[in-house]
């Protein structure tokens, strides 16, 4: 978590580069605050999430983990991947510690799985993929 907070990943929102879908979100609760932007292949498929923000170390390392699975995906990330990825997590979060995050489906983001055991701080690490699940309906 800190090293990606300490050094974010897909961190600046890219100029828009055809099909392109941006979300801001902020938490009210704490004030931590995610643009993402995602860009699309004219396949459909998701070609990058790129983003900007400011907040508790959680919600900085859960975006900069988000754009990283989106990014390593050759090819690009079908849109129904991307959803399930995006429930799949929600799930785990919602769960208060009782379905771990799958590392070898989310990756580093694995490392959010004790997040689930403070409501408070599920907010801050779902902050970035509610945005992506916004952004991805917006991308036309």
């Amino acid at each position: 978590i800190l090293m990606h907070s300490q050094r974010p990943d897909g961190k600046g929102v890219a100029q828009p580069e055809g099909p392109t879908g941006t979300s801001g979100r902020r938490n009210p609760s704490c004030g931590d605050e995610i643009t993402l932007q995602v860009r699309m292949n004219p396949d459909g498929t998701v070609r990058d999430v790129t983003w900007d923000g400011a907040g508790c170390s959680i919600s900085q390392a859960s975006a900069s983990m988000l754009a990283v699975l989106v990014d390593d995906r050759e090819g690009g990330m079908p849109r129904a991947e991307a959803t399930a990825l995006i429930d799949g997590f929600r799930t785990a979060l919602r769960s208060r510690g009782t379905i771990p995050i799958d590392e070898e489906t989310y990756g580093d983001a694995e490392a959010l799985s004790g997040v689930s055991k403070y409501t408070a701080r599920v907010k801050c690490a779902m902050l970035a993929w509610v945005a992506f699940e916004d952004a991805l309906a917006r991308a036309s």
